[in-house]
């Protein structure tokens, strides 16, 4: 019988817990505040960089800027994928030439979209620097990408998938681990 379980690891508290720790973590690294520029990756990591942004301006009291990145037709599974792929458009105001661009994202499983990501921002300019926030890492490289900031570290073993859910698109924040192995 194929069924899976689903193991909540993380709830609301906790997520918000590791957001305030990323922002002070980000502060420290970075201390020209004025120059960091928060992008998230579509979908989940926008959200993440939204309230990332909001406790860095908080904690210092200095605007910080913040976009989002559509890496849709940067992926190298694009063509292999049997879904049609929801185009949301990337959103980047403002020259990030000499930046400290940090990119946002939910999890960090293989590294391909963060190589994605780094390709599509290719063509938006030259930062100083390019940092990685993530509210999880998974483990399982199969590209050499290594995050900054790193809200949780949650290792998973084959027939393991992280799910992420936040309340600015699912209504409630949480972190799961759903098990896809057989179980009895």
């Amino acid at each position: 019988m194929s069924k899976f379980k689903t193991t909540k690891l993380l709830g609301s508290y906790d997520i918000n817990r590791k957001i305030i720790r990323i922002s002070h973590e980000i502060i420290e690294k970075n201390t020209d505040v004025n120059s960091i520029f928060l992008v998230g990756i579509l979908s989940r990591g926008e959200p993440l960089a939204t309230r990332i942004k909001s406790q860095i301006e908080k904690i210092t009291s200095k605007n910080v800027q913040v976009g989002s990145l559509d890496i849709t037709f940067h992926r190298d599974d694009f063509r292999e994928r049997l879904v049609v792929p929801q185009v949301k458009g990337t959103s980047i105001e403002g020259n990030i030439d000499d930046k400290i661009l940090i990119l946002v994202d939910d999890v960090l499983y293989t590294g391909r979209t963060i190589r994605a990501a780094l390709d599509e921002l290719n063509s938006f300019g030259r930062p100083s620097k390019i940092q990685l926030a993530v509210l999880v890492d998974r483990g399982h490289r199969e590209v050499p990408i290594k995050a900054d900031f790193i809200g949780a570290n949650i290792p998973t073993h084959e027939g393991e998938h992280v799910k992420v859910e936040l309340e600015e698109i699912d209504e409630n924040d949480s972190v799961s681990l759903i098990n896809y192995k057989d179980t009895k």
